[in-house]
């Protein structure tokens, strides 16, 4: 995890396996290039901190050593610790806002894999085991889009092919 508070540069790249929490109220978070891999931006209006994440693999059943070393490579063991690094920072579960995107079908065209499509199966059922609500979703395009987090604005917001679109 990657905590930012008061950086000198608020723009943060989230690469994948990676998820960043910040506090910055100039912080803009951005996860780019997401086919199959799931990105999630989670926003407390209230305690004005937020978090980004970029998920490559639904279960870290297929390899939990690797995802002690590295929890945001998977959406299972990822959105939990994304979670914690927010309420860390003050976020109480009741006031969080939470947008989804990615999970797409890239490369795919027989759906073999399916890994977009289990990437937001698992982050769905994470969501409902801890009785949190998805404000908004942009899954399953067939090319890939990023995902930012304006925490100035507490906004979340896609940019794809067929251009923007505010989650939150």
């Amino acid at each position: 995890m990657i905590t930012t508070n008061g950086a000198q540069n608020p723009r943060y790249t989230v690469g994948i396996g990676e998820f960043v929490v910040s506090s910055d109220s100039a912080g803009f978070l951005l996860a780019p290039n997401l086919g199959s891999c799931l990105g999630v931006a989670i926003f407390s209006p209230v305690a004005r901190v937020g978090g980004v994440i970029h998920c490559l693999l639904p279960l870290s059943q297929a390899d939990p050593a690797k995802a002690r070393e590295k929890p945001g490579l998977y959406v299972d063991t990822g959105i939990m610790a994304l979670l914690d690094g927010v309420f860390r920072l003050g976020a109480q579960k009741s006031r969080l806002l939470i947008a989804a995107a990615g999970a797409g079908n890239i490369n795919d065209e027989k759906n073999v894999f399916e890994i977009g499509e289990k990437n937001h199966t698992i982050f769905r059922k994470v969501m409902w085991k801890n009785g949190l609500l998805i404000k908004g979703e942009n899954v399953g395009n067939p090319h890939s889009i990023t995902l930012s987090l304006d925490l100035a604005l507490g906004e979340a917001a896609v940019k794809s092919l067929s251009g923007a679109e505010k989650l939150f």
